[in-house]
């Protein structure tokens, strides 16, 4: 005989259940816990009406009897309704029915929804069906390699991530979009006065070099230092970029080294060494013996660095105050860059270009700040 079968989330099944099987289905009804009157061991109650059906209909729990608005009382006595049409009735809003056509009494039209929610159904009954299901999976945010924002920005010479966007990329960037003393600069109009020559303290000293995804690097051993304006500052690195990112009257070299120091108080002092093409430069080569494999491999060189080798033989420079030329932009940078540039040779170029063709940042305003020029 067919079954009504209750089908799992979401599935919806249509049956149709004739009187004649309905002792089938109470039973089935009082397994699943539902509370129903009692019907005639034969089941053909619909044309006999026993006294056992009439006493089952009379004794229904109070609550399906509170369910039933009580009839208005009418101009006329209505004839007593069949115990077998109440069954039906009460059978059909236990399963959530639909009444069966007019034409044919004695079919009721089933529809199971296992996890679907009735339209109106009652807040109550609502909420609870909310707090059974399982909770949505909490999205994970994705983050972009290019976007602008989070530890994944990642800032470069050129494209989405390139000094047009270095100041939106992270708050630490800002300045590099907002600052007023931004280098480098095109250096022009120097004040020409007597300015204290640059006291340089170099000695041969050991030194790593490393490819940090921007330029080369060489991290050289304490012991180095200069002395400028009354205070020591001692060379933490240098590093190279190409073309030169500093020009004078315009005038753009092939490459410009940039020597790092720091004072005892974290203030930072650069000295840039211009290099144009001609013959080689040793200390330059003696780094490039030395490049790592890998980007972000810091390789210890056995031998060691005389950098004075690497500054030109007239020490007369442009002094001014900038900011470091990547992020974070940082400004209160002292800057003095040696007017007379050092000679590197075409191949030491060619050799730089191909891991960097180029890392310059664009020219910043000057901002009327005040140059000077060493006699």
């Amino acid at each position: 005989m067919p079954r009504a079968f209750v089908a799992p989330e979401e599935t919806v099944v249509m049956s149709k259940i004739r009187t004649p099987r309905l002792p089938h289905l109470i039973a089935a009804l009082f397994c699943a816990g539902a509370s129903l009157p009692v019907l005639p061991a034969d089941g053909h109650g619909h044309d006999a009406k026993p006294a056992a059906a009439k006493k089952a209909v009379a004794e229904a729990p109070a609550a399906s009897a509170a369910e039933t608005k009580p009839a208005k009382p009418a101009a006329r006595a209505e004839p007593p309704q069949d115990p077998m049409d109440k069954l039906r009735e009460r059978l059909a809003e236990k399963l959530g029915a639909t009444k069966a056509a007019p034409s044919n009494p004695n079919v009721v039209r089933v529809a199971a929804r296992a996890s679907a929610e009735p339209e109106h159904a009652p807040a109550a009954a609502t909420a609870a069906a909310h707090a059974a299901r399982p909770a949505a999976p909490k999205a994970r945010a994705v983050v972009s390699h290019d976007a602008p924002a989070g530890h994944a920005a990642h800032w470069s010479y050129e494209g989405a991530g390139g000094p047009s966007g270095w100041g939106a990329m992270k708050p630490e960037f800002a300045k590099c979009s907002t600052g007023t003393r931004q280098s480098p600069i095109d250096i022009r109009e120097g004040i020409k006065v007597q300015l204290d020559p640059v006291q340089f303290d170099y000695r041969p000293s050991g030194f790593r070099v490393i490819d940090n995804g921007h330029t080369v690097q060489v991290n050289v051993a304490a012991g180095n230092s200069i002395e400028v304006m009354g205070r020591r500052y001692d060379l933490l690195q240098f590093h190279f970029h190409r073309p030169s990112e500093e020009r004078i009257d315009g005038k753009q070299f092939d490459m410009v080294a940039h020597l790092v120091h720091k004072d005892a108080e974290g203030r930072l002092a650069v000295v840039a060494v211009l290099l144009d093409r001609g013959s080689a430069q040793p200390i330059v080569q003696t780094v490039w013996n030395n490049l790592p494999l890998e980007k972000g491999d810091e390789v210890p060189a056995k031998g060691s660095l005389d950098l004075n080798a690497l500054l030109p033989p007239e020490r007369s420079y442009f002094t001014y105050m900038g900011s470091l030329t990547t992020p974070p932009c940082s400004e209160g940078v002292l800057w003095m860059v040696m007017k007379q540039p050092v000679s590197i040779s075409q191949e030491q170029i060619a050799i730089f270009s191909r891991l960097y063709p180029m890392n310059a940042r664009p020219i910043q305003s000057a901002s009327g700040r005040l140059i000077k020029e060493s006699n």
